[in-house]
């Protein structure tokens, strides 16, 4: 018995804590969720809960567009995050699966290198990039959406150390099989690595849309003055600006609900994938 009143005592204190955890990190998506449907304006309010509820604040988004285009700045950034995701997912796989299979020269003094480079935030070269894009004619008009796009996904490939780990857990003689078969590098990545790699294919694929659907400083840097090119996390930075944070601070809590669907849509429609996956993984 007091063995059993110890460990139900320690399964309490766990359960607290992990319950605490939850409601601190369940409370600002709560907060911020209230506010987008809070009807009174202003940045600042007295009360957690809001006195009354309104939906004007969804509508004025999409209804509003004197100041900020919320719409083309959710389609600019969708169309952004869709093929830099693509892109990049593809770049990713490719040199994890060469790191992981391919025996090559340079091949481990470009992982260190690969490694010294990923301890270094992107953003220290957005300048050098900026003047780059700008000598090719990729900052002005349309063409913007082309430089975010390679911006996003030119250096995913040194991203390749979590898949690469992956990678190397699926036995290589399944590829010297194929091989014997006549099977080619390329249809042994297609049709026999990747299938087996749903788990690792889709955290790529997640992370891959995340990192352009939420960049604020290479979109700053790139669009500059070209208001019709503006991303969702530039047009929510404005409506925090001094001019516009009275009237717009509800809608902007209700554009960041707005932005955080993409994203739980993307999961819950690749989850079952997901897991499926690791549960073939596990059997194999």
């Amino acid at each position: 018995m007091g063995a059993k009143r110890k460990k139900f005592i320690k399964n309490s204190i766990v359960h607290v804590i992990l319950a605490v955890l939850a409601a601190i990190w369940v409370f600002p998506i709560l907060w911020v969720v209230l506010t987008s449907f809070r009807a009174e304006k202003g940045s600042y309010v007295s009360t957690f809960f809001p006195k009354a509820f309104t939906l004007d604040n969804y509508i004025r988004l999409f209804t509003d567009t004197t100041i900020l285009n919320f719409p083309k700045m959710f389609m600019n950034t969708l169309i952004i995050a869709i093929f830099s995701c693509i892109i990049a997912a593809f770049y990713t796989l490719a040199v994890s699966y060469c790191l992981s299979r391919l025996r090559f020269k340079m091949r481990k003094p470009y992982m260190n290198v690969a490694m010294i480079l990923g301890l270094f935030p992107g953003f220290m070269s957005m300048i050098a990039v900026y003047f780059i894009l700008k000598a090719v004619g990729l900052t002005e008009g349309n063409l913007i959406r082309v430089a975010l796009i390679l911006c996003y996904s030119g250096g995913a490939g040194l991203g390749f150390q979590i898949a690469k780990g992956f990678l190397d857990t699926i036995p290589t003689a399944i590829d010297e099989a194929a091989l014997l078969d006549g099977c080619t590098r390329w249809q042994i990545f297609s049709k026999i690595t990747m299938p087996l790699s749903k788990p690792i294919i889709i955290y790529t694929v997640l992370t891959a849309f995340m990192s352009p659907w939420l960049d604020f400083i290479f979109a700053r840097v790139i669009c500059r003055a070209n208001a019709d090119q503006y991303t969702i996390a530039i047009g929510l930075w404005r409506m925090l600006e001094k001019e516009y944070i009275d009237s717009w601070y509800t809608s902007f809590a209700a554009g960041a609900v707005l932005v955080s669907i993409p994203i739980a849509i993307l999961f819950l429609c690749m989850q079952k994938y997901y897991v499926d996956g690791v549960s073939g993984a596990v059997k194999g």
